[in-house]
């Protein structure tokens, strides 16, 4: 088990984060300031104020303070992705996407009940349903993808609205459905180039190319495989390394690659991020107890991992990669291990 950072905080953001209860992702804002935790069994959301900063043994982290949001608009929080740096967009697993204006105040220990701006819900045949993991793609002339797994249809949907129109929906598509098995995660590279979505029933995550002709048809080009029970999902900033959390045992795995993410691969790296104790109480089932939200902040620093029993950890991003810094390709063994066919 690599070594989490120990981030500075004080008592009231602690117990903010130890009375959130079951949580499922976790998301960055675009400016590095904002961390946002879904509170699934809690139905609301936890937004943190953050600064990562580099230290001389590596980074640190400091949580200033937090808001907690609650809303008739939220319900089982799942998913979870910013638009811009004060628009978020939430996926609730018992309901639609809602899109939410954070209040312009910063976070000062304080509960705040708060209207969406905006429900999505799709219509026939992508009328969402179970909506979990939700990422956002950013489109011309105002407009924005918001990209969603539908958990019990099996089936990723696209759902494209306006900023300008106030989010109002102008098309829905049926995205993603070939090869898929409960999603249960979701993820844009960097480059624009690949989708990956975490297939919980397969154990797998897929990889798709990015295409005008994306459709439900459409088969996977790469497959992750031995994911175990893959959650969340993200890409690091060079887009040659992915990592996995895999909510049934205590590891994220690690998959590298080229840039090219074709054809079937191994764990290059498997890392423990839970102890066995943590891990033991949360294991209500073979599916359960391990990590399941994961998003890496935008400095490429830290690698930030949540769970029902684990509200909130820190990693350094390098000690993933097995090396100092991004752009160094992994020693012969290592590379040879992330290609399996």
């Amino acid at each position: 088990m690599i070594p989490r950072i120990d981030f500075k905080a004080s008592e009231a953001v602690r117990a903010a984060l130890s009375g959130i209860g079951r949580t499922e992702d976790l998301r960055f804002s675009p400016d590095n300031r904002l961390l946002a935790i879904a509170g699934y069994a809690r139905k609301r959301c936890l937004i943190l104020r953050i600064d990562v900063a580099a230290g001389p043994d590596g980074p640190n982290v400091t949580i200033h303070d937090f808001m907690e949001l609650r809303s008739d608009n939220m319900g089982e929080v799942h998913g979870l992705d910013f638009i811009d740096d004060r628009t978020l967009a939430i996926a609730n697993r018992d309901g639609l996407v809602a899109i939410f204006t954070l209040p312009h105040e910063e976070p000062a220990g304080q509960s705040r009940q708060i209207a969406a701006i905006r429900r999505v819900r799709g219509r026939r045949p992508c009328k969402l349903n179970s909506p979990g993991s939700i990422a956002v793609r950013l489109e011309s002339r105002g407009r924005v993808s918001l990209l969603v797994c539908n958990n019990y249809t099996h089936l990723v949907t696209r759902h494209v609205v306006n900023r300008w129109l106030g989010y109002r929906a102008t098309s829905n598509q049926r995205l993603l459905e070939r090869g898929l098995d409960i999603p249960d995660g979701i993820a844009l590279s960097h480059d624009g180039r690949w989708i990956a979505v975490s297939s919980h029933g397969t154990k797998d995550v897929k990889l798709y190319r990015m295409s005008a002709s994306l459709g439900p048809d459409t088969e996977p080009v790469g497959v992750l495989q031995h994911a175990g029970y893959p959650h969340g999902v993200r890409f690091a900033a060079d887009d040659r390394h992915m990592l996995v959390a895999d909510a049934g045992s205590q590891m994220v795995h690690v998959y590298d690659s080229d840039g090219d993410w074709s054809g079937d691969r191994a764990p290059a790296r498997s890392i423990a991020v839970l102890d066995e104790g943590t891990f033991l109480r949360g294991r209500a089932s073979p599916e359960e107890g391990g990590p399941k939200g994961l998003d890496i902040d935008r400095s490429s620093s830290v690698v930030a991992v949540t769970c029902e029993e684990q509200t909130l950890a820190f990693y350094p991003l390098a000690s993933f990669l097995g090396r100092t810094r991004l752009g160094i390709e992994p020693s012969p063994p290592q590379a040879e291990a992330a290609r399996s066919s």
